[in-house]
């Protein structure tokens, strides 16, 4: 049985939790992360006679061992690091302690992924193939603002479905798309996506009378860019994972890479490709944490390499021995 939590701790964790949700805009799933770890890091103190107030360096090193020792794996052990410091942070913020032990441990990471992505190529295809894609004129410009406004912003899935009409009209230069936590940002829109957005609102805005589009504008849809049936009143994302699958087969390409999170992936890999800074890029997709963000230099490094070890004159086989001959 897991040792009480102390009334310190307690009152010390669910203020920490509180700033984080009334301050930081945290998401409830991040809470419920934090209120773990940190319950878990009090309870391991406890059955050793201390408390969050007494943690030291060596404390949460020990801590951590543990962790490693009890088989926990490293996204995990990363993650209740993470909250630890959050927690340290916020402690020496209050003035309940003038240091902060966490704040030079190096944690076990996480193992790095490189996001999948798609060439630009790939992408301009799709675009193409877009407005091929529907049973009528006002779902072909549908189709077409959708992806178009995915790839211009970057913006994510949820987002995109539950865009509200109201943020979209009188050609907007940028979009204020609320995210995760409830966080507004602002995104520039491109002349293609521009085009395409006013293409579909006025279709949208004037449908045939009695037609399906102007059932859902007149009901529950009504205050969403892309009205669809259902409780939601808007696209669900599945219906567009779906659609960007027709979009992938008749662009060419192959659909098990083609993913909404994976055209999010594209939009930021090519801003670093051209140029763009990280910051820039960490803004425009709604990263709470530059270190989310950095997966994209990762990307370029791999390419950057692949490139040199393809194109360089001496990295081609033989060109180094006829040199040297």
């Amino acid at each position: 049985m897991p040792a009480p939590l102390s009334m310190g701790d307690g009152s010390a964790i669910s203020a920490f939790l509180d700033a984080q949700a009334a301050e930081a805009g945290a998401a409830r799933n991040t809470l419920l992360a934090y209120g773990r770890d940190l319950r878990d890091l009090s309870e391991w103190l406890a059955r050793r006679g201390g408390s969050l107030a007494g943690l030291s360096r060596e404390t949460v090193e020990d801590y951590l061992a543990f962790c490693d020792a009890q088989g926990l794996s490293r996204a995990t052990r990363a993650r209740r690091l993470s909250s630890i410091r959050q927690f340290t942070r916020f402690a020496l913020e209050e003035g309940w302690r003038e240091d902060d032990p966490a704040i030079r441990i190096s944690g076990p990471g996480r193992a790095k992924r490189l996001p999948k992505t798609l060439e630009r190529a790939e992408i301009e295809a799709m675009l193409a193939a877009a407005p091929e894609i529907g049973r009528s004129p006002a779902e072909r410009a549908r189709n077409l603002c959708l992806i178009e406004l995915l790839y211009a912003t970057g913006m994510r899935v949820s987002e995109l479905v539950a865009l509200p009409v109201a943020a979209c009209r009188g050609d907007p230069p940028v979009l204020l798309i609320r995210g995760k936590g409830g966080k507004e940002r602002l995104v520039p829109l491109t002349a293609p996506a521009r085009r395409a957005l006013a293409a579909w609102l006025e279709i949208r805005d004037a449908p045939p009378e009695g037609s399906p589009l102007a059932r859902l504008t007149a009901g529950r849809g009504g205050r969403w860019l892309f009205p669809a049936p259902g409780a939601a009143g808007h696209m669900p994302r599945q219906s567009f994972g779906r659609l960007l699958n027709d979009i992938a087969i008749a662009a060419g390409v192959d659909p098990a890479r083609v993913t909404p999170h994976v055209i999010r992936h594209a939009f930021a890999t090519h801003l670093l490709e051209g140029g763009a800074d990280l910051r820039s890029i960490q803004t425009l997709l709604g990263h709470a944490d530059l270190g989310t963000t950095e997966i994209y230099t990762h990307v370029l490094d791999e390419r950057m390499r692949e490139l040199v070890l393809n194109h360089h004159p001496l990295a081609q086989p033989g060109v180094g021995e006829a040199a040297g001959d």
